[in-house]
């Protein structure tokens, strides 16, 4: 992951060419970094587990069957550069995402923040880390508890709902648009609930499993695990606590979302 940020990342902050970013949907754009991170990404985790198929974000979009490899065994699951609007438009924060899953369920995550260097991993069963350190999630400790609620991938009428009846329930702060930054807020005491409603895999397997391997919660609105291979399915909720998770879940439900 250090590889490809130093060589595929860095030198093209804040150097990218025109014809270097391009559309990749609405309001999505990727970038000559995203592909050579992944290439890079690629090489380098076949040699380390050969066994494992590899899902990359670009290959995805490329070729949706890739998808198809979440759910068949060991998988690594990459998002080759987190971030990529702000990264193209020369603002922090963007990283490098890598998940391990066997069978739809994540095994490990790293998250990498490309201008700190901050890696936060985590195992399942064995504790989350942060430079090698453990953590473990802590509130914010405000009242109203910090909300990052990301709207973007809401159809009108849920995005209606969660304005006028979740979002005066908290503070709002604006979202990172960056998976590798959003989770570790999660866990520093920085944000108290986030609620994402695109769920890919690239963007939240590392960050799942960090996340609740540091003490906090994330899960389906339902209390239903995420799984790597679920990603269609919209909806996801993660805490610094599981009371807080609860106390947003309620509130969810209570709108019948």
């Amino acid at each position: 992951m250090r590889e490809a940020m130093a060589r595929a990342i860095l030198p093209r902050y804040r150097a990218l060419a025109a014809h270097e970013v391009t559309a990749k949907a609405a309001d999505d754009v990727v970038t000559v970094a995203d592909h050579d991170s992944e290439a890079i990404l690629a090489d380098r985790l076949a040699r380390l587990l050969p066994e494992a198929a590899l899902v990359g974000e670009e290959a995805a979009h490329a070729d949706p069957a890739v998808l198809d490899r979440l759910g068949n065994g060991l998988c690594w699951i990459v998002d080759p550069l987190d971030g990529t609007n702000n990264f193209a438009a020369g603002k922090a924060p963007f990283g490098v995402l890598v998940a391990l899953a066997d069978a739809g369920e994540t095994l490990g995550g790293w998250l990498l923040d490309g201008l700190t260097g901050r890696l936060c991993h985590a195992l399942r069963g064995s504790g989350a880390f942060m430079n090698g350190q453990p953590v473990r999630a802590r509130i914010s400790g405000e009242r109203p508890p910090v909300a990052a609620i990301s709207l973007l991938f809401m159809d009108p009428a849920h995005r209606a709902a969660v304005q006028a009846h979740i979002a005066p329930h908290y503070r709002l702060v604006d979202i990172p648009r960056c998976a590798a930054e959003q989770y570790p807020r999660l866990a520093l005491g920085q944000n108290d609930v986030s609620l994402f409603e695109r769920t890919l895999p690239w963007d939240h397997a590392a960050g799942v499993l960090f996340l609740n391997e540091a003490g906090g919660m994330a899960a389906r609105p339902d209390g239903s695990p995420y799984r790597v291979d679920d990603h269609t399915r919209p909806g996801l909720i993660g805490a610094a606590s599981p009371a807080l998770w609860a106390e947003l879940a309620e509130r969810l439900a209570a709108l019948g979302q």
